[in-house]
């Protein structure tokens, strides 16, 4: 069986784990509201996308038809 010959350093170790941290998610604001919405998705907060209404404000984005 496989035995390390000598201990990994701390920083051998952050080295290989440097690839692991978690991505952070895009923002962007909406051009109607201002809202923080993802990119490339309708607004949730008032239902907008791409500069027209896709969803009436106030409803469940769920049943919404993708564009």
């Amino acid at each position: 069986m496989a035995v390390p010959k000598r201990k990994t350093s701390p920083s051998r170790a952050g080295m290989r784990r440097s690839h692991e941290a978690l991505p952070r998610e895009a923002h962007n604001d909406c051009s109607n509201c201002g809202e923080l919405k993802r990119p490339h998705h309708v607004c949730g907060h008032c239902g907008h996308y791409d500069g027209r209404e896709v969803v009436q404000a106030g409803k469940a984005l769920k049943g919404a038809v993708r564009i």
